[in-house]
């Protein structure tokens, strides 16, 4: 299975994931292809801020992601009013959440470790909690 495979893949496992939690998730088509895409997915829910996702999956033990796509995806995310968020599939660890300030400098790129992942990471109830209220009357 090629890398681009495995990517997509791993988007749709993560889709899959956020519509079992109650969400409205869309795959951005192009991501990571071309300039105007620059996230893999859009994620909302009623009474919560929407959300701008680039996912990430590896077998190693780091994860290496550009700058400039780290830039670009953040810029993307703040001019639609979403948040920007970094999803971490390290193999038979589950889906980390983090913020894109938790990446650590490694030069020319931003790293997370798994170990670092873990630690500074959030599981996706715990990241994407806690439930908002939306009726005023409660």
């Amino acid at each position: 299975m090629s890398n681009k495979a495995k990517g997509s893949k791993a988007e749709r496992e993560l889709l899959s994931l956020f519509t079992q939690q109650g969400w409205r998730a869309v795959r951005v088509a192009g991501s990571g292809v071309n300039d105007n895409s620059p996230c893999d997915l859009l994620a909302a829910k009623i009474g919560r801020k929407g959300y701008t996702i680039e996912a990430k999956s590896s077998k190693k033990s780091s994860i290496y992601i550009s700058k400039q796509q780290i830039d670009d995806f953040v810029r993307f995310s703040l001019t639609l009013g979403l948040n920007p968020v970094i999803a971490l599939r390290f193999n038979y660890e589950g889906w980390l959440f983090l913020n894109p300030s938790q990446l650590e400098d490694s030069g020319k790129n931003w790293v997370v470790s798994l170990k670092n992942a873990k630690e500074k990471g959030s599981r996706f109830s715990q990241f994407f909690e806690p439930e908002i209220k939306t009726d005023i009357n409660e």
